[in-house]
């Protein structure tokens, strides 16, 4: 079973997903370090880390990938859960080396929403443009500034925002829940 793990792991680019997840945690970690207490390089940093992970949704082969002998619903699940969870992993790790710019809490909340976001990507676009809905999003919350107690600006809303909470939690269950159901769009 490890080494179908492992085939499936490199099958959805986790080696590549993971040097861009380190160099998302250097960014941060830099942040970090300079001691400021400026949320937009976590949110940069989220979206830089599930962005790099959101083409792994998909197989190289759709075709092989539906022959498969494979419940694919709890692994597809897993795989989503897995993602939000290393990116808020390395990335509160990444921070250690300073004044904590964002916590726990904020980073959980944008890498789940944003994790969510990803599954929607690949469901609705495609593995390839999974990533479009995460950049997409903080980009218009970065620059057209949207209230941050507002559905819009969940992103950079403080960690205690019910609000923001509700929505990042929405996107990530609807996300993984159609995810698991339909997968990646051929």
């Amino acid at each position: 079973m490890t080494s179908g793990l492992l085939l499936y792991a490199r099958s959805r680019r986790a080696p590549s997903a993971a040097w861009a997840l380190l160099a998302s945690a250097a960014l941060l970690g830099a942040g970090a370090a300079a001691g400021a207490a400026d949320p937009r390089p976590g949110v940069l940093a989220v979206a830089v880390a599930v962005a790099s992970t959101a083409p792994g949704l998909g197989g190289q082969d759709a075709a092989l990938d539906r022959t498969a002998a494979i419940r694919w619903a709890p692994l597809r699940a897993a795989h989503v859960l897995l993602i939000a969870a290393a990116v808020t992993l390395v990335l509160l790790a990444a921070q250690t080396a300073g004044r904590e710019p964002v916590t726990a809490a904020f980073l959980l909340r944008d890498a789940a929403g944003l994790t969510g976001l990803a599954a929607l990507g690949a469901v609705l676009l495609g593995a390839e443009y999974a990533w479009t809905p995460v950049v997409g999003w903080p980009a218009v919350t970065l620059f057209a500034a949207p209230d941050p107690a507002g559905v819009g600006g969940w992103l950079l809303a403080p960690p205690d925002g019910r609000v923001a909470a509700w929505t990042a939690a929405a996107l990530l269950a609807a996300g993984a829940t159609a995810y698991a159901a339909a997968g990646p769009r051929r």
